[in-house]
């Protein structure tokens, strides 16, 4: 009986001390990890969203291995000119998503497509240049649904007067920059003017399908303000042509 209970204590010690042995061995391999480094771009100051970033605005870090993102940048000269989305703390890893070259132009596989009126059976009035929207078809020859799976990029919105619409007082493209939802709904409960061109970035086989749904006239698209823009967007008016 001894004997059995020994052999069992010795086989759980065995297991035990084989436990330490790995979890030491764990907690060395992720020193060393720690202990290696690579440099990443971050801001030498704070930087207010909206602001474009030059060259003297950045430095390096070392930071980590471990703690290294494929979406933080490595090379500081390819940044100079981007824009800041988010505000940015000094000493901060720049990471891809918090920054845009060109917020309002079209992206290599897109252009930039003017929807002509009489294709539009409503638009939400509180829609400005920078907004996501989504794209819903209606008509006689159609079943009423979404017509594209993802939201498009707003890239301007006129009067008939060719007039860019928002409020002069409160920008919204700056309240946007800013992060500021209070901005853009009083930018958008304020500058109440109606929307009579929208132009949107589409791919052309978007635009190809657009065309080809509405360009008869039995169907008709509803452009709807998603809050998408800003992951919680003020409800937006609908004017109804």
């Amino acid at each position: 009986m001894n004997r059995r209970r020994n052999m069992v204590i010795s086989a759980a010690a065995a297991l035990l001390s084989g436990l330490l042995v790995y979890g030491v061995y764990v907690l060395q391999l992720r020193q060393v990890k720690f202990q290696e480094t690579v440099s990443v771009v971050v801001p030498v100051r704070f930087v207010a969203a909206g602001e474009r970033l030059t060259t003297d605005m950045l430095g390096t870090k070392q930071i980590a291995k471990a703690l290294y993102s494929p979406e933080m940048s490595v090379r500081g000269d390819e940044l100079s000119g981007m824009e800041v989305v988010v505000p940015l703390g000094a000493g901060e890893p720049l990471l891809d998503w918090k920054l845009d070259k060109f917020r309002l132009l079209p992206s290599r596989s897109q252009s930039t497509f003017g929807i002509p009126r009489d294709y539009v059976l409503s638009i939400s009035n509180g829609i400005r240049a920078g907004d996501k929207v989504m794209l819903y078809v209606s008509g006689e020859t159609v079943n009423s649904a979404r017509l594209f799976q993802d939201p498009v990029t707003v890239a301007s919105v006129k009067t008939a007067g060719n007039v860019e619409i928002d409020d002069t007082k409160n920008p919204n493209l700056m309240s946007l920059a800013n992060g500021d939802k209070e901005g853009m709904y009083a930018s958008r409960r304020d500058a109440n003017r109606m929307i009579d061109y929208i132009n949107l970035n589409l791919t052309e086989d978007q635009w190809l399908q657009l065309d080809a749904l509405c360009k008869g006239g039995r169907s008709k698209v509803v452009i709807a303000y998603s809050s998408e823009s800003l992951n919680a967007g003020a409800p937006a008016k609908e004017q109804v042509r």
